[in-house]
């Protein structure tokens, strides 16, 4: 097991006796010496916030992008996938839960500074670093530091989270980050607290901060078959989704595969799916797709004002690209996205 050395964190505070707050995310966790954060990488190391998940990604490889999903940033590039061990959700169907539910020390890592996560990406011809699989959240000190030297190598840094953080920290990671590929998992507080383990309100507002940052950013719901695939709480959220980031920021609807503590229910059918699409089409959302499922039209890029297919695709991959300097080439209207 490699790793780098514990980090201090920023968004913390010292309390009497020793204890420390940590305040990334709104846990806010009050740690006595040597205790570890809800999200197994922040810790009171001898009263101070130190992140254990710096520089020490147990998971690192090559990427397509459309994989974060992000749809619409910069189609068929590749991109070098970083993430650590740790998370401050507790997701029933977790895909990725032996490294997402573990602490970083009980991993496989290696040890990559932030320097040579950017160097290895140049020496690759990537010009996307990508923070997924667990939570980055988690190692959101790591990340900062990796996306502002990307930035001045010309890679740009693009992020999947479940967006359980508090709007400072978001902030943070929104001037050094160019693409988010943020999750909403549902749209009821009941079942943010029974399967994910946490609170909705503060997901809306991270969603709230990334959209009045400016950067590009696409949501993703996973459509658990009996759990969030009422069709009242989707339209309910497709409806907030149009209100408060608008019809233009792309939304998917990703099918659900057994994993963790939910094996026992199906795959989501296929057409709950089409019918959470036909639903957000209806309400004013101009760009849906279905993810997890190929072939599907809920592949493609469709100009929303001619109906051409702009960018077709067979699940990540492209199988043709019609844009013409981020337009639809049959009537010129703009398309929304990072395409360069």
């Amino acid at each position: 097991m490699g790793g780098g050395a514990p980090y201090p964190v920023k968004h913390g505070t010292t309390l009497e006796g020793g204890k420390v707050q940590c305040l990334v995310c709104p846990m806010n966790c009050v740690l006595e010496p040597g205790e570890v954060c809800f999200c197994r990488t922040r810790m009171n190391r001898g009263g101070k916030l130190v992140n254990n998940a710096y520089g020490n990604p147990c998971i690192v490889r090559v990427d397509p992008v459309e994989k974060t999903p992000l749809n619409h940033f910069a189609p068929g590039a590749k991109a070098l996938s970083v993430a650590t061990g740790g998370c401050n959700l507790r997701c029933l169907y977790c895909q990725n839960w032996r490294e997402a539910q573990a602490e970083p020390k009980d991993l496989r890592n290696v040890e990559l500074p932030p320097e040579e996560a950017v160097a290895g990406a140049v020496e690759q011809d990537l010009r996307l670093l990508c923070f997924t699989y667990t939570e980055p959240v988690v190692y959101s000190e790591y990340i900062l530091d990796i996306a502002s030297r990307g930035r001045e190598k010309g890679v740009r840094s693009v992020m999947a989270t479940a967006a359980y953080i508090e709007p400072g920290p978001m902030k943070e990671l929104c001037g050094v980050v160019s693409g988010f590929a943020l999750a909403l998992k549902g749209f009821s507080a009941d079942f943010y607290q029974r399967v994910c383990g946490q609170k909705l309100s503060p997901v809306l507002k991270a969603l709230e901060t990334v959209r009045a940052s400016g950067a590009w950013m696409e949501v993703t719901t996973l459509v658990v078959p009996t759990l969030n695939d009422d069709p009242a709480l989707v339209k309910e959220q497709c409806r907030w989704h149009v209100k408060a980031l608008g019809p233009d920021v792309p939304l998917h609807f990703a099918r659900f595969v057994p994993e963790h503590r939910l094996r026992e229910l199906p795959r989501t059918p296929v057409a709950i799916l089409d019918d959470c699409r036909k639903i957000a089409l209806d309400e004013g959302i101009r760009f849906v797709y279905l993810s997890n499922v190929a072939p599907h039209e809920g592949n493609r890029t469709l100009c929303p004002k001619c109906g051409k297919v702009l960018v077709d695709r067979l699940g990540f991959r492209i199988l043709a690209n019609e844009l013409a300097d981020g337009a639809c080439p049959k009537c010129r209207t703009k398309i929304p996205g990072v395409w360069a």
